[in-house]
């Protein structure tokens, strides 16, 4: 088996961070999907592409997969960048903008 141990991105739609402060192993899909003549939905009959654990940290994550013989492949975070700076909207009327606030 192999797998996959990572820090999931935030949500687009979301403006925090939740969810995005854990560890994940996921496991790769050992076959391919077929797909159903009938109603055309995908299917496997791999069980563990299913299963995603969560981990408070990655040394966490590194040791369960090293205890139970899983082979393992780290990806490492991007990180946001620091002079990102939450706005209000009342900043695009404020006195001291450098430029004028039009539509």
């Amino acid at each position: 088996m192999r797998a996959r141990i990572y820090r999931p991105a935030r949500n687009a739609m979301q403006s925090g961070t939740a969810k995005s402060k854990h560890w994940v192993l996921a496991f790769a899909p050992s076959q391919a999907r077929k797909i159903d003549p009938l109603m055309g939905w995908t299917s496997s009959d791999d069980m563990d592409s299913q299963v995603t654990l969560r981990f408070e940290d990655r040394e966490s994550a590194e040791a369960y997969a090293n205890a139970h013989g899983i082979d393992y492949t780290v990806v490492e975070p991007k990180t946001r960048r620091p002079n990102i700076r939450p706005a209000g909207y009342a900043e695009n009327f404020a006195t001291s903008r450098r430029q004028v606030w039009t539509h």
